[in-house]
Order: structure tokens, then C-alpha cells, then sequence
């Protein structure tokens, strides 16, 4: 955080399904927990989670990066406070 109380962490562009792999342990990291805590606060397996962190594209993700690609639209994500 900077001194106005800002996030100073840069975004993270994803071009390609495999592209939010580093994101999410990104963030995971950041908040403290596990693959295998994520997994269960959300509902998936951990080996799943792994996937995903590894860059392995699913099918639905790559769907709709794909979709919106078509549309002309990047997907950034950056930390917020929900």
C-alpha cells in the first residue's frame, strides 16, 4: 500500500486461460492459504486448484476467454477489498 492508502501491486492481464494460474496463487499466497484451504473454502478439489495454479486451461475458462476475446475485452484483476 502506498501512502494514501492505495494498492501499489500491478494487475494481473489475462490473455489466455492459462494466464490466471499465477494470479490466483498469487493471491492465495497473499491471503495466507493453502491449495488445499482454498479448495475447500470454495467447493473444489485441490488437484483441480493445482491445475488451474499450473496453468492447465479448463474448458469452461478457455470458453470464455474466448468469448470475450471476440467482444474486444481483457480481463485484469488486481486485488479489492470485497
Amino acid at each position: 500500500m502506498n501512502n494514501s492508502g492505495q494498492s501499489t501491486e500491478q494487475p494481473f492481464h489475462l490473455y489466455t486461460a492459462a494466464s490466471i494460474g499465477p494470479a490466483i496463487r498469487h493471491f492465495r499466497k497473499q491471503a495466507g492459504l493453502s491449495q488445499s484451504e482454498l479448495a475447500d473454502r470454495i467447493g473444489i478439489t485441490t488437484s483441480y486448484l493445482s491445475r488451474l495454479e499450473n496453468g492447465q486451461e479448463t474448458e469452461q475458462f478457455r470458453r470464455i476467454v474466448a468469448l470475450l476475446k471476440q467482444l474486444g475485452i481483457r480481463i485484469i484483476l488486481q486485488h479489492e477489498d470485497w
